[in-house]
């Protein structure tokens, strides 16, 4: 193993859009020269909060549409490994183990897990929501990564593992390695409405497989300065939608800067400051919407990447299990029960013939 592994991933919940893209898309895009990423499509940490049988039945399409968005941002499946979480069978056995060497109170002090309880409209934690950190560190582990990018608010989750894996080697004799986590600067994209981060359930995103069109119209759409009612009012700068957007994906800084300075002055209308936004954003997401319409037009391809990828994660897991197991002695209790037991059955089959 030449590179250090690393580990991040996405719920197939939907589409990707301009906030995935800034907050972790660009970041891995990057980072698959350094490691051997392994990027995990999580639908059993989907299963958490969306159960239903038609959020189940969505998973195929919308994990294929995670493949695309990934491959036409520059996610290259030579450097990298996708894979379909529910399709790597040691996963269950090493959550299953990891569940043992963590409590409940310590879990319980997760304050993420609350928040996403009431996010999910749950007025109880289930239990699979409480084990969320525990399977994630099944995740982590699953490829031995050594690395894990998260978000700051994710830092106490991915501490979790490495508690997990620090106690599995207490116990068992130095097996796992101890995950490092990156706490990256990490921007959160404020939706089109300006309430939040951009979100796809919150119908305030701009999708990375948008076309010129839609983006027109939703950028045209979007929240400004509510003060401002007309041109020529001074208008704020500070917190509007507008100009993050323009300072993200404006690539022409002198532009920027002289549509700020107008806008501040009241010398320029919300129209012309959106249109220049939109060029921008389209010529950010034309090259995307060039590579996805070559993915596309190669029919299975995704689904080719997809499986590859899951196939070459279940052998990495499989050792992983086996290595956890023999650590632990359990290959030792089943290999001594199953070579009586069919030292038994050949001698019956003798006596009987």
């Amino acid at each position: 193993m030449d590179k250090k592994r690393l580990l991040t991933g996405d719920r197939p919940t939907g589409k990707l859009h301009l906030g995935h893209y800034v907050g972790s898309i660009a970041n891995r895009v990057r980072l698959q020269d350094q490691y051997d990423c392994f990027f995990i499509i999580a639908d059993l940490h989907m299963l958490t909060t969306k159960n239903a049988r038609e959020d189940i039945d969505a998973i195929r399409t919308n994990a294929v549409e995670m493949v695309i968005d990934y491959l036409s941002c520059g996610i290259d499946p030579a450097k990298s490994t996708i894979y379909l979480q529910s399709a790597v069978r040691a996963v269950y056995e090493i959550n299953l183990i990891f569940e043992m060497l963590v409590s409940v109170p310590r879990l319980s002090r997760l304050p993420s897990l609350k928040d996403m309880a009431r996010a999910a409209d749950l007025t109880e934690m289930p239990f699979g929501l409480l084990g969320y950190p525990v399977l994630q560190a099944a995740d982590i582990i699953t490829p031995r990564a050594h690395l894990v990018p998260v978000g700051k608010d994710n830092e106490a989750h991915v501490e979790i593992t490495r508690e997990l894996a620090r106690r599995f080697n207490f116990l068992y004799g130095e097996t796992l390695p101890v995950p490092d986590v990156m706490i990256g600067d990490v921007p959160t994209l404020v939706g089109t409405d300006g309430k939040g981060k951009m979100s796809k359930s919150l119908g305030n995103a701009i999708l990375l497989s948008d076309d010129s069109r839609t983006v027109r119209k939703k950028v045209h759409g979007m929240y400004t300065d509510p003060k401002r009612i007309s041109a020529n009012i001074p208008g704020t700068i500070e917190g509007n939608p507008v100009f993050i957007y323009h300072e993200v994906f404006n690539p022409d800084k002198v532009e920027v800067e002289d549509l700020k300075n107008r806008y501040r002055r009241g010398e320029v209308g919300d129209v012309e400051v959106k249109d220049k936004l939109t060029i921008a954003i389209n010529n950010f997401l034309d090259p995307i919407r060039e590579k996805r319409a070559a993915i596309e037009a190669d029919r299975g391809f995704p689904e080719q990447v997809l499986y590859e990828g899951t196939v070459a994660a279940s052998q990495i897991a499989d050792e992983t299990a086996m290595m956890m197991k023999k650590a632990m002695g359990l290959t030792g209790v089943w290999n001594k029960i199953s070579r009586k037991g069919r030292d038994r059955m050949k001698k019956l089959e003798q006596i009987t013939k």
